[in-house]
C-alpha cells in the first residue's frame, strides 16, 4: 500500500506524468526556509546566484534537511521504490516584476541518464500561481522523447535555455497553482515551462530531482548523488556527504568540483563552463 499518496494518485502520475498538489510542509516551515534563503542573500549582497542556485543542498544544512524530509520521501517512495538517491536540486526564483520565463522542455533531454525513472518534487516557498509565473504542464507528453532546440535567451531560467523544437498548444497547460509548503510531482520526460512574474513579490521554488539507485549516469564522468532513503545495492554514484555546518570550507570545495563536472554534462557540446543562472 502506498505510504502518503492514494492509488489514484500513483496512477494519475503514471497516466498524467504529474500529480500535484501534495501538502509538504506546513506554511510556517515554509516561511522559515524562505527566510534562511533570504538571510543569506542579504549577508551576501544579492539574490542567490550561479552554481549556488545549483546542489546547494550540499552546502546548506537546512536544504539537506529538506532532501531528506520524511514527507517528502514517503510520496516520492510510493513511485520510485524504497532506495532513493537525490541526484539534484535547484532555486528555481523569479523576483517581483522578473522578465525570466522557462521554456516549454523535458528535463530528461540533457541529464544524460540511463532511464525515465526520474521524479522532480518541486516545493513553493511562496504562492506559485498564473499571475507569478507558477508551472505549467502537458499532460500526458511524458510518454515520449520530443526533439529540443537550445536559444541561451537571456531570460531563461534554463541552463541552455533549451526548448521543444515543435510548437505546444498553450489551450492544453495545467497550471500548477501552489501555496507555500505544498509541492507537485513530475515526471523526468513531462513537458513544462512557466511564464514570467508579473507580481510585486518574489516567487521560489526549490525542485529536487530524486531517482531510485538502479539509475546511472551515462554521460561525463561518475556523478554523484545523496543517499536519502533505503540502501544502494548498484554503487553507479559517489556518495555526497551533508554539510557539517552551513558553508562549510570543504563543503563549498566539494560543491564546486561536483557543480563543475555537472556543467560539463549539461552544457556538452556547447562550449559554455558554468551555470547561466
Amino acid at each position: 500500500m502506498p505510504r502518503s499518496l492514494s492509488a489514484q494518485d500513483v496512477e494519475r502520475y503514471r497516466s498524467a506524468g504529474y500529480h500535484f498538489p501534495v501538502d509538504l510542509l506546513s506554511r510556517s516551515e515554509a516561511a522559515e526556509l524562505r527566510g534562511r534563503l533570504e538571510e543569506f542573500e542579504r549577508r551576501n549582497g544579492g539574490p542567490i546566484q550561479g552554481a549556488m542556485r545549483h546542489k546547494p543542498h550540499l552546502l546548506f544544512t537546512w536544504l539537506n534537511d529538506l532532501v531528506r524530509h520524511p514527507v517528502v520521501l514517503d510520496a516520492v517512495e510510493d513511485i520510485l521504490g524504497p532506495d532513493l538517491l537525490c541526484w539534484a536540486s535547484s532555486f528555481f526564483i523569479k523576483e517581483a516584476s522578473d522578465p525570466s520565463f522557462v521554456s516549454w522542455h523535458q528535463d530528461a533531454t540533457y541529464w544524460g541518464l540511463d532511464r525515465p525513472d526520474v521524479m522532480t518534487v518541486w516545493i513553493a516557498l511562496t504562492p506559485a500561481n498564473r499571475i507569478n509565473g507558477c508551472m505549467k504542464f502537458k499532460p500526458g507528453s511524458h510518454l515520449q522523447q520530443l526533439a529540443h532546440k537550445d536559444t541561451f535567451d537571456k531570460n531563461n531560467l534554463l541552463t541552455r535555455g533549451q526548448e521543444i523544437a515543435v510548437t505546444v498548444d498553450e489551450a492544453d497547460a495545467v497550471y500548477v497553482e501552489l501555496e507555500p509548503g505544498q509541492g507537485s510531482l513530475h515526471h523526468v520526460l513531462l513537458a513544462h515551462g512557466s511564464a514570467p512574474n508579473l507580481s510585486g513579490d518574489r516567487r521560489i521554488g526549490y525542485a529536487i530531482r530524486y531517482i531510485p539507485t538502479y539509475v546511472r549516469q551515462i554521460a561525463g564522468e561518475r556523478d554523484s548523488a545523496t543517499l536519502v532513503r533505503g540502501v544502494d545495492r548498484y554503487g553507479y554514484f559517489d556518495h555526497e556527504p551533508a554539510p557539517a555546518s552551513d558553508l562549510a570550507e570543504d563543503a563549498l570545495a566539494l560543491h564546486a568540483a561536483i557543480t563543475e563536472r555537472s556543467v560539463k554534462v549539461l552544457y556538452r557540446g556547447t562550449g559554455v563552463n558554468e551555470y547561466r543562472s
